[in-house]
């Protein structure tokens, strides 16, 4: 580049390609299968958890109940467990629809970061407590969800989501679409 020269990043992909490049492209949908793979996956856990009885009662194989007595004395932060056995089945469902809550929030791309904040919140409290044993920390898979939520904390929902929509929308007719 001559000495002087301006590269205008609204032409360019950031990569010294013209806009409408393929790596361009490919930067954009970058995160789109890890959207649909999250999404989808919090939504099935979280259907999973509230059509089996088992699981959402206080006490009994396969409960919550069960689950966090047999972690507790392994967690990472045991107040978190105590917390939730004052409630074994409110905290369940509290999972249960939080995890369902972010699925749809990720897949449509809806507020999408706060939607990977409450995935990265749920993945972290269930790797401190539920995870904390895995050993090496590699088999717990919370861990590993924790870090996935990340990249889309940072980057949102560009491509497909209802949050591009709106901005494209936002910026089309220069003004706030509530208000």
């Amino acid at each position: 580049m001559a000495h002087g020269a301006r590269v205008d990043r609204d032409l360019t992909g950031g990569l010294g390609e013209p806009a409408g490049s393929w790596r361009d492209s490919a930067s954009r949908y970058a995160l789109l299968p890890l959207r649909i793979f999250l999404g989808v996956t919090f939504i099935y856990a979280g259907l999973d958890k509230l059509t089996d009885p088992a699981f959402l009662a206080d006490s009994g194989p396969g409960s919550i109940g069960e689950l966090m007595k047999s972690v507790r004395n392994g967690s990472a932060i045991p107040a978190m467990v105590d917390l939730a056995l004052e409630s074994p089945r409110s905290f369940g469902y509290a999972i249960a629809i939080g995890e369902i809550a972010v699925g749809v929030g990720t897949l449509l791309g809806l507020l999408a970061r706060l939607a990977a904040f409450g995935g990265a919140l749920i993945s972290l409290s269930l790797w401190l407590t539920v995870s904390w044993q895995s050993h090496p920390y590699y088999y717990g898979n919370d861990l590993a969800y924790l870090m996935a939520w990340i990249p889309l904390i940072f980057a949102g929902a560009q491509v497909f989501s209802t949050d591009a929509k709106l901005r494209s929308r936002r910026n089309r007719y220069g003004r706030p679409l509530y208000g």
